[in-house]
């Protein structure tokens, strides 16, 4: 039975915030983004196939190499949750807040 990945279980994993981090800001080949990690580099391949699957990067070959881009479109559905649940607590503290300045 295949697992299917989404977008909150490639970022529950502080790794692969990291390795989103960092590729965000340029692509990278696989290797560089190895060399920044002290785990092995299969371990970084399975955060960066879980992070593939998820659809927050992709990869590109160039040459002989990989290449890592990141796709952050898809954190827009974890902003859209957060934000539900931003604004329900705003709206909750500004009426505890109305009801203590009324007492």
């Amino acid at each position: 039975m295949e697992t299917r990945r989404d977008v909150f279980q490639a970022i529950a994993d502080p790794t692969r915030r990291a390795i989103i981090q960092l590729i965000a800001k340029q692509p990278l080949n696989l290797n560089t983004v190895a060399d920044r990690f002290d785990i092995s580099r299969p371990a970084v391949s399975k955060h960066i196939r879980i992070l593939t699957e998820c659809g927050l990067i992709t990869i590109h070959q160039k040459g002989r190499e990989r290449f890592c881009n990141a796709n952050l479109r898809s954190l827009k559905e974890v902003s859209e949750w957060v934000e539900k649940y931003r604004t329900f607590w705003n709206d909750r503290l500004d009426t505890l807040e109305d009801l203590l300045n009324n007492e």
